[in-house]
């Protein structure tokens, strides 16, 4: 397996949680809270200079599926937003993938975390979507260890 950093996005309505791995793809951290920008894709840009930067060789892409596996409201949202970040990678002559990942229960599960360290649900606010792109990347991560290889579905550039 490559070595090199590892992003992971989770896509919501109004903002996208980054969560972002050392060089070597050990350790999963919060990044930051980026704001949905669907006129102008801001927050597209953002990820593409922070991908550059850090030299990011795979972003995952929370795909919200239901706890039977079946599309939610949600799934072809980070289906789109994932091709069009593909899309923008591609423009910008960079060779990092995007892969989609089963992000079922992170958001509860990044939730249940901060609480149990004694935040309230309005402290959690500002974080989650941070903390949700963590548990996304660490399931990432497990799974690339187990498997040998890089886990989801690749998004190709359309």
């Amino acid at each position: 397996m490559r070595a090199g950093v590892r992003l992971a996005v989770d896509v919501g309505e109004a903002r996208v949680g980054l969560a972002a791995t050392d060089p070597d793809a050990l350790v999963a951290t919060p990044v930051m809270t980026l704001r949905r920008d669907t006129n102008r894709g801001g927050d597209l840009k953002m990820l593409v200079k922070i991908a550059r930067d850090r030299a990011a060789k795979v972003i995952y892409v929370g795909l919200p599926l239901s706890l039977s596996g079946a599309d939610t409201s949600s799934t072809q949202k980070a289906r789109d937003y994932a091709r069009q970040l593909a899309q923008q990678l591609n423009e910008a002559d960079l060779s990092t993938e995007v892969r989609l990942i089963d992000e079922r229960l992170s958001t509860v599960s990044a939730s249940e975390k901060m609480r149990a360290s004694g935040l309230s649900a309005r402290q959690q606010k500002p974080a989650i979507d941070q903390a949700a792109a963590v548990e996304i990347l660490n399931h990432a991560l497990a799974m690339r260890t187990a498997r040998g290889s890089e886990p989801g579905k690749e998004v190709i550039h359309s």
